[in-house]
């Protein structure tokens, strides 16, 4: 596995950013990686409010992708958003629900599902089955 996929790379980009608490989660395929449900992903996503948001934009420029204004760093590994770009999902319900894991908010399992139900691609159907995998097995 290359650095910029492994878990521990990823979340330790995320810390250095000093987020302030309260204001953002991981979503995305986070969620899944920080649980060992999978065993890499290709960056971060992160839903950002308030004074993550103002902090975001200080520390990169904001760009649109998928029509979602983003701030995009460490080459893409981490980024941060306001909102989804895919379904109606309710950002500020998100980081309010997020699940505490390792000292970082993480997006509660049963919304990145529904996510990935929504957006399923390949890899997100692959995510599902692997999900519901490792739910049996607990």
């Amino acid at each position: 596995m290359d650095a910029a996929s492994s878990s521990a790379h990823l979340f330790g980009l995320l810390r250095s950013l000093n987020l302030p608490a309260g204001d953002y989660a991981v979503f995305g395929s986070g969620p899944l990686l920080v649980r060992a449900i999978i065993e890499r992903a290709g960056d971060l996503d992160v839903l950002c409010r308030g004074a993550a948001w103002e902090q975001a934009q200080r520390l990169g420029p904001t760009q649109e992708q998928h029509g979602v204004p983003v701030v995009s760093l460490f080459d893409g590994a981490v980024t941060l958003g306001v909102r989804w770009a895919v379904g109606d999902l309710d950002a500020d319900d998100l980081i309010n629900t997020a699940e505490e894991i390792d000292g970082l908010p993480f997006v509660r399992l049963e919304h990145v599902a529904a996510y990935k139900r929504l957006a399923g691609r390949p890899k997100d159907r692959e995510h599902l089955r692997r999900l519901d995998e490792w739910r049996r097995h607990r």
